[in-house]
């Protein structure tokens, strides 16, 4: 199912596929509302980035803090003022924009990923059929075979009657 993006020039609540030639003039900085998900995705990979640039001030606060609890607190004074301000730094708009142009960059990657995780279900589904199908044949032929083999024994034992 393609993505949808709302067309932003009309009134309505019509919508318009990610290949209609006025999605690649959707302003990435300032995109249309995206669903509760997608707005979770895009703050999951902003706080991944936020992350990934303080690295090394949440390793040494993290370092400090093992094996303390509340003492934390004022034993890795340092370091947490450290990684919170290296936070605040980069925890900016313009790295939350970044995230969001790079979710919108990554649509089509996901999407051919759902695609090619839908083909493999797809794929093990027939396969399943097939051969919950054989073991249905090969049921029936052995049922139809014992059938066979029970009517022959009732034939001979006619034919072995004591008259």
């Amino acid at each position: 199912m393609p993505i949808q993006i709302p067309d932003a020039g009309t009134d309505s609540a019509s919508h318009f596929s990610i290949h209609h030639p006025k999605a690649a003039s959707v302003n990435l900085r300032n995109p249309l509302p995206l669903s509760a998900a997608q707005e979770a995705q895009v703050k999951e990979m902003y706080y991944k980035r936020v992350r990934s640039r303080c690295a090394d001030e949440i390793k040494e606060f993290a370092a400090c803090a093992k094996g303390r609890t509340v003492t934390a607190t004022w034993a890795c004074r340092t370091e947490r003022f450290a990684m919170n301000s290296c936070m605040m730094l980069h925890a900016s708009r313009e790295e939350e924009d970044a995230a969001r142009e790079e979710w919108f960059a990554g649509i089509q990657q996901r999407r051919r990923q759902k695609e090619e995780e839908t083909a493999a279900v797809e794929k093990r589904r027939k396969e399943v059929i097939e051969l919950t199908r054989q073991k249905a044949e090969a049921e029936e032929r052995e049922r139809l075979e014992k059938l066979e083999r029970e009517k022959q024994l009732a034939e001979r034992s006619k034919k072995k009657g004591w008259w």
